[in-house]
């Protein structure tokens, strides 16, 4: 199995360097090196001179946005995998393509864990059994830890008039409307960059959500899911006041062994 590894960056030449030295730095070398940047004016070009023998394709030229990178990026691509680590993002080890390939999945998408701390906490943890609609109305699925076939991505471009929610996009059109395969891997595959866009605009990400959905399902459908959704929230922002006020740890768990011990007699 290759992969095709696609770092999209511009104007984050640390950034740029921390990436490109944690994928050139992987213990498996079945994959390509593909470095997508958008005319950047801060040196990235010349960080991305420095590893030009370990990149097997790179451009730095004006583009129309992230994703019309990304796109670009997949155009180039031969492996039959591609994994986005963009600029910022960094493998969590040396050894992540090394331990992926020994899973050996054969899913469209496979995804695995990423990092948003020395503590081993992660962004977007996977869903409890099944994937389902709701998860991704609720969350989203990290483009730092996934692995998507090529193929797949050349089927369903990146939507490029979206800014920040392509991607997550993407995996509803793949994964929930066509039930495209998908495989949760307990591997850690990447470090998050706090900085980016969409830890940073997360308005701007609910509003390109709420655009997508709007035009992928119709009203009735999502009625359900936003009642859901807050009837999360508020259990969310009760729950902690009522252990607090109401002790209701002691109280569910003298329930808990009323009701054993119904079921016992």
């Amino acid at each position: 199995m290759r992969y095709s590894v696609i770092t999209i960056n511009f104007n984050n030449q640390e950034g740029l360097r921390r990436t490109v030295e944690s994928v050139v730095q992987q213990t498996c070398t079945d994959y390509e090196y593909i470095v997508i940047d958008g005319a950047s004016t801060d040196g990235s070009r010349e960080v991305i001179g420095e590893y030009d023998s370990k990149i097997d394709y790179w451009v730095s030229e004006k583009d129309r946005g992230i994703y019309h990178a990304m796109n670009k990026g997949v155009a180039q691509a031969h492996g039959d995998y591609c994994l986005f680590m963009n600029s910022g993002d960094t493998f969590h080890d040396s050894r992540v393509l090394e331990r992926v390939t020994h899973v050996a999945a054969t899913e469209d998408v496979i995804v695995g864990r990423v990092v948003i701390d020395g503590h081993g906490h992660t962004i977007s943890p996977p869903p409890e059994g099944e994937l389902t609609l709701y998860h991704l109305y609720a969350g989203a699925i990290p483009h730092q830890g996934s692995f998507i076939r090529t193929a797949l991505l050349r089927k369903y471009p990146y939507d490029e008039t979206l800014k920040i929610s392509s991607d997550w996009k993407f995996f509803v059109q793949t994964l929930i409307i066509d039930n495209c395969s998908v495989r949760f891997i307990d591997e850690p595959v990447a470090c998050y960059d706090m900085g980016g866009i969409s830890a940073t605009h997360p308005d701007l990400m609910r509003a390109e959500k709420d655009e997508v959905l709007a035009t992928l399902f119709p009203p009735r459908v999502l009625a359900d899911y936003r009642q859901m959704k807050l009837s999360e929230c508020l259990t969310q922002k009760l729950t902690p006041r009522l252990r607090v006020n109401y002790g209701i740890d002691r109280i569910l768990y003298r329930i808990g062994r009323l009701l054993l011990k119904l079921r016992q007699t």
